[in-house]
């Protein structure tokens, strides 16, 4: 199993979103990079700290867990969409995503501010300057440990 962060602008699609719908696309992913990790290394099963960005405060707000690989990412085929990419067909997608499950969500945030405190988080993706990306890899131990500060803030 591998370990996963993921980022949503709280405003677009939250945590609390999730947790209401079970289960969700992680689409409208416009980066090659995040798009091959979901496409390529994502499996059923891996766990991802669901990460709030552009939000007051930044940072973890809860678990899920990838739910399915492989999906075509539909807004790529809606002309309608900011997303659409008229180059992209069905028989051959550009953009492949993935659905994700809830597990749990945090009584808070993981603060952004908090984990760059954490001395045992200093090589953390997500940390390091410059980065971007909403889909990255988290080292097994990084998410062990925002977890336990997540569930120390407690879960709702």
């Amino acid at each position: 199993m591998r370990h996963w962060l993921c980022k949503s602008e709280e405003t677009c699609y939250s945590i609390a979103d999730l947790e209401r719908d079970g289960r969700a696309g992680w689409d409208s992913v416009r980066n090659y990079q995040a798009r091959n990790f979901m496409r390529d290394q994502m499996k059923v099963g891996d766990l991802i700290l669901y990460y709030h960005s552009n939000a007051d405060p930044t940072g973890v707000a809860g678990i899920a867990r990838v739910s399915k690989t492989g999906v075509a990412d539909p807004t790529q085929f809606d002309p309608r969409s900011e997303f659409h990419d008229p180059k992209s067909t069905k028989d051959d997608p550009t953009w492949i995503m993935v659905e994700v499950e809830f597990v749990e969500r945090f009584r808070g945030v993981v603060t952004l501010a908090s984990l760059r405190k954490e001395p045992s988080l200093a090589g953390m993706t997500v940390l390091a300057k410059g980065n971007r990306l909403s889909v990255m890899p988290c080292d097994p131990d990084h998410f062990r440990i925002v977890r336990a500060m997540g569930r120390a803030l407690g879960k709702r």
